[in-house]
């Protein structure tokens, strides 16, 4: 059997590893070991006999995240390790929807669009869709893209078209009884009304289509797999007793579609063995609000989680990681930091970097990308020469 001794986990990252009483929260900065801990909680849970190989599911954001996992993992555990669960949400999705979605009336046999062949399907096709201002006489695709962008976010959002269009007539019940006397601002309203029925009726051809023709995009794995374990509950049943643990990866970037998806895997009211690894820091999608509503929204649906902060950092200087704090707080108070009252100032344990930061200005992207090329190059020669010596 394998041990872990072949890696020192400092007090925080120990901590992580062995909690296994219930939902557990680690708020993991830059640098500081997360995929690490994930792969130690694996091994851990194994070694000790606390769950199968197949009892345990780890969901990470991106493929190239989950590659590094399953990579890590098959590097530290022995032969007859290798079938434990790591993906994408969209891997994992997509499995359940192979084995199960004709129960709710679909074909298992879907082929899975990429995004060009999505806009593609929407250009061939436009013209069964109800559009004007959204198919311009002068350029009838210029909106294609967006269209597509838009029908995946409501997805993401776990919206349905009748919801959508149920919301649009909502909103153009109220603006009809609205009281204002400024006409130019109704006018607008109900231009931009007009609009937003225009989305939604196209929203819900768009589904129809797809699935007459047997096809899926991307936002549509999660969506449907959520519907299907909501219209049918022994089937998520099943894999609520298959996976006895649960690890989500890069949880600041979890969309709501997905976050629903693992809330009815891991109800509240079992105290499920569930981690999330996140940080607020490193949100890919902070724009929408994801990165703090995410994990202040985890602590309130699990009240009993636990929280371990992992605060020491293996990859850069203090001098880095000191700007980088100083920088991170002027997104106060839409921090975790100011939000939980706990400390993110990370700490470095490299000691042998104590260089001063410079502070370079370029008129754009290309001298700037330039400009680092060739600090890389001075800088391996510098290295070069020092081992030479």
């Amino acid at each position: 059997m394998f041990d872990m001794s072949d890696f020192v986990l400092n007090k925080e990252q120990l901590q992580a590893v062995k909690y296994n009483k219930g939902p557990l929260l680690i708020i993991a900065g830059a640098g500081t070991g997360k995929t690490t801990v994930i792969v130690e909680k694996i091994k851990y849970l194994i070694k000790k006999k606390l769950a199968n190989v197949d009892q345990i599911l780890a969901l990470t954001f991106t493929e190239k995240a989950a590659n590094e996992m399953i990579e890590r993992v098959d590097q530290e555990l022995p032969y007859g390790y290798s079938n434990i669960n790591i993906s994408t949400f969209h891997g994992f999705a997509d499995e359940v929807l192979k084995n199960h979605i004709h129960q709710i009336g679909l074909s298992t046999s879907f082929k899975l669009m990429t995004e060009a062949e999505s806009i593609l399907f929407i250009k061939n096709n436009l013209f069964l869709f109800d559009l004007n201002y959204y198919r311009p006489l002068g350029n009838p695709n210029n909106f294609i893209e967006d269209l597509l962008k838009h029908f995946s976010r409501l997805k993401d959002e776990n919206v349905s078209p009748d919801q959508y269009l149920n919301w649009v007539k909502k909103q153009s019940f109220l603006s009809s009884r609205a009281k204002s006397r400024d006409l130019a601002k109704r006018k607008l309203e109900k231009i931009e009304i007009k609009k937003y029925f225009e989305l939604a009726r196209a929203y819900d051809k768009y589904q129809q289509l797809k699935i007459e023709k047997g096809l899926f995009d991307f936002s549509d794995l999660v969506y449907y797999t959520l519907e299907l374990f909501k219209k049918r509950k022994n089937i998520l049943t099943e894999y609520q007793k298959k996976f006895k643990y649960v690890l989500v990866d890069e949880f600041q970037d979890t969309n709501i579609c997905q976050y629903e998806l693992i809330k009815l895997m891991c109800p509240s009211r079992i105290k499920p063995k569930l981690t999330v690894v996140g940080d607020d820091s490193q949100a890919i999608y902070k724009f929408r609000g994801a990165s703090v509503s995410n994990i202040l929204n985890f602590i309130n649906d699990y009240p009993a989680t636990k929280k371990v902060n992992l605060i020491i950092n293996y990859r850069s200087s203090q001098p880095i990681l000191d700007a980088s704090h100083q920088l991170i707080k002027f997104n106060n108070p839409d921090t975790l930091e100011s939000k939980m009252g706990i400390s993110k100032k990370l700490i470095g344990k490299k000691s042998d970097v104590d260089q001063p930061i410079n502070f370079i200005i370029k008129n754009n992207g290309e001298d700037e990308a330039d400009f680092i090329a060739k600090e890389i190059i001075k800088l391996k020669l510098k290295h070069s020469l020092n081992l030479r010596n």
